[in-house]
């Protein structure tokens, strides 16, 4: 009668040291949980990290910036941040590496009324546009102005915080810049009003990788950064197979988000992700890095190698 109970015991124990045999890997989310992350969403609820022996942990941050200087101080294993911060970051010093890519494509955007004044851009002339922060919207409206003929002075640019849809709907502002194309079109059309966007790398600014991974570039060599790079390649791909199932577990992870603002912009932003995440195209950096030093907003843009890396 021992020996069940025998093999009782081995199994509790076998089961015990798989869990254990997990490793535990923190990620700091850009923002609050969206259809933005939506590849990692997927690839912890359908079992890819579970298949790379990975145990990972979403981190919503109470403070937007911070991810990747947590990650630079080795409080935190991978960040989602931005390619252009990620530039100012390294000129500023900061150990980082990019090792993913997440959104390969801009979502920033010019936004104005559709049925409004505004049919091209030179029509920004002596106009009001709103902004949220400084700095690289401002350098990006700045050239998207310059390949219209008009400069910053212009227009008159307003602080609206980040009240950038109800601001131009409410008619103080007949521009905004800054905000995202899969998100804040379907917001305004949801609540009447109809945008029409435009695209910064249509007019002046280099292409850019929107979101990124982020990972401190003096622990390259852990072995849990290939590993998270691979679940995620594999829950891109199903994603992109399988959209109403990836959703369907996306909001078994956050069923707040049931509603038709993200339902829509799921769908607005599949075509966007990486689906070769370690890919590096590493033109795009250096023309990137070119723009933001005539911009002013870097001082030098070091060899592309020192900054990105291809997990492979």
């Amino acid at each position: 009668m021992r020996i069940p109970g025998m093999l009782f015991g081995a199994a509790m124990l076998a089961s015990t040291l798989q869990v254990q045999a997990a490793d535990k890997l923190t990620v700091l989310l850009d923002w609050f949980a969206n259809p933005d992350h939506a590849p990692i969403v997927v690839a912890r609820a359908r079992g890819f990290f579970d298949k790379e022996g990975l145990d990972v942990e979403l981190i919503e941050p109470a403070d937007p910036s911070m991810p990747p200087r947590l990650v630079a101080a080795g409080q935190g294993d991978i960040a989602i941040s931005y390619q252009q911060t990620l530039h100012a970051q390294i000129d500023e010093g900061m150990p980082l590496m990019r090792i993913g890519t997440l959104v390969s494509t801009p979502l920033n955007a010019l936004i104005v009324l559709e049925d409004g004044p505004i049919r091209k851009l030179e029509d920004l002339k002596g106009k009001r546009i709103g902004y949220s922060t400084s700095g690289f919207e401002s350098a990006m409206l700045g050239k998207m102005l310059s390949s219209a003929g008009l400069s910053a002075d212009d227009v008159e640019l307003i602080n609206v915080n980040f009240s950038l849809s109800p601001s131009l709907m409410a008619g103080q502002v007949d521009a905004v810049i800054g905000g995202y194309r899969n998100f804040e079109l379907t917001q305004m059309e949801i609540e009447g009003a109809r945008g029409r966007a435009f695209y910064p790398e249509e007019n002046g600014v280099p292409v850019y990788d929107e979101l990124i991974y982020v990972a401190n570039k003096d622990k390259l060599d852990d072995p849990r950064l290939k590993k998270f790079i691979n679940a995620i390649e594999a829950a891109t791909v199903y994603l992109l197979n399988h959209p109403q199932d990836s959703w369907n577990s996306f909001l078994e992870v956050y069923p707040n988000l049931d509603d038709e603002l993200n339902k829509r912009a799921w769908a607005d932003t599949l075509p966007r992700f990486a689906s070769r995440p370690a890919a590096l195209d590493k033109g795009r950096y250096e023309r990137f890095a070119n723009f933001l030093i005539e911009q002013g907003l870097i001082k030098t843009a070091p060899p592309v190698e020192t900054y990105t890396v291809e997990l492979r």
